[in-house]
């Protein structure tokens, strides 16, 4: 099942292969299975209960498909990283009862004896202890590279994975996330303060009725539109750092009722987004906290565990102090864990207490809206 605007490198699906050995439809399908058991026995390393033998579909694969030395030493490695965050994660009370994980072959492109293959992945995790009634699981979409290349015998190993898209946080990915280079503004634009991720937090409960925005409005619309992209605005995922995410948490947004500030599009006093402009603040992480803050449409909270629905939190993966991602705040259960939603990699409803667990060493700065 694929996105509504899915990240496919510029190659031919099926593209004709120039030497030997040959890549037939047969061989194709046995690629996107590999791909398959790899980010499966990933999905299933998170989930409790399952051990190593769960976690070992490309034990199945020898002979004309496999996975490289290299690469076996990296999945083991991966593997051993996410089942060390199931653990983490059961200690802050979230652990997943059963994990369903799709790839769908997009595009191969191969040059002789090296394929490169672009594949979809869809996964889904279901809560052990159920979020709400109406909410039992978290999923997401992520866009993947492999590469592989043939031996002396024609045989094609799977040497490399490359996450295409622009942006973080696959619950079931250990790679290190890419991170903005520092923007500056000449218009000293205003600090926002770290919030903490100890648990618990203070109260600080957010007033519903009292702003005259939507929040729930904006919750719909991010479950609406968290994987199938509104094309009434333009898809930045894939045009460089930071991907889709701030777009769509200002779409969000404004869905709720934030009303567009005209201006020029560089100056992050101003915010406004449509099918043909955008302003930086409306599209990028810094621009968008320098333009909520100095708005006062937004405060800084002490603790990101305070974030309720509507609420956004965006994280600086390096501490470098330029932000690198932004989501959006679609449910809070009731022992008062925050879940967002967001764009690059697509996910939605995943706590904030996986995130904390998955990139302990990030800043977080989280905002009432």
């Amino acid at each position: 099942m694929v996105a509504g605007v899915a990240l496919v490198p510029n190659w031919s699906a099926g593209a004709a292969v120039t030497d030997d050995p040959t890549v037939d439809a047969k061989t194709k399908a046995t690629f996107q299975r590999l791909a398959d058991a790899v980010f499966t026995d990933r999905t299933q390393a998170l989930v409790d209960g399952t051990g190593k033998s769960r976690t070992r579909h490309t034990a199945g694969f020898s002979g004309s498909v496999r996975l490289s030395g290299g690469q076996t030493r990296q999945q083991d490695s991966a593997l051993g990283q996410l089942r060390d965050r199931r653990s983490v994660l059961a200690k802050l009370g979230e652990k997943y009862s059963a994990g369903a994980t799709k790839v769908v072959l997009d595009a191969t492109q191969v040059n002789g004896r090296r394929a490169k293959v672009a594949v979809t992945e869809t996964t889904t995790l279901t809560y052990e202890r159920p979020v709400s009634k109406d909410q039992k699981t978290t999923g997401f979409q992520a866009h993947h590279e492999l590469t592989f290349r043939a031996d002396r015998q024609g045989d094609w190993q799977l040497t490399g994975i490359h996450d295409t898209d622009d942006g973080y946080l696959a619950v079931n990915q250990v790679a290190k996330p890419s991170v903005a280079s520092v923007k500056t503004a000449d218009d000293n634009p205003p600090d926002a303060i770290r919030s903490a991720t100890s648990w618990p937090a203070p109260a600080k409960p957010k007033n519903f009725s009292g702003t005259g925005y939507d929040y729930q409005a904006m919750a719909a619309y991010a479950a609406k539109y968290w994987r199938t992209y509104n094309t009434a605005y333009p898809d930045f995922n894939g045009q460089g750092a930071g991907g889709d995410c701030t777009n769509f948490v200002s779409q969000s947004l404004k869905a709720g009722g934030w009303k567009h500030v005209p201006g020029y599009t560089n100056d992050f006093h101003k915010w406004f987004g449509t099918a043909d402009i955008q302003s930086d603040s409306f599209v990028g992480v810094n621009e968008f906290s320098w333009f909520a803050l100095s708005s006062k449409r937004v405060s800084s909270l002490a603790n990101v565990y305070q974030l309720d629905v509507g609420d956004v939190l965006q994280m600086d993966f390096n501490r470098d102090g330029s932000k690198d991602h932004s989501m959006i705040v679609t449910y809070r259960d009731r022992s008062g864990v925050p879940y967002v939603t967001y764009h690059s990699t697509n996910t939605y409803n995943r706590s904030v207490a996986s995130l904390v667990a998955s990139y302990p060493t990030a800043a977080f700065y989280a905002y009432r809206t």
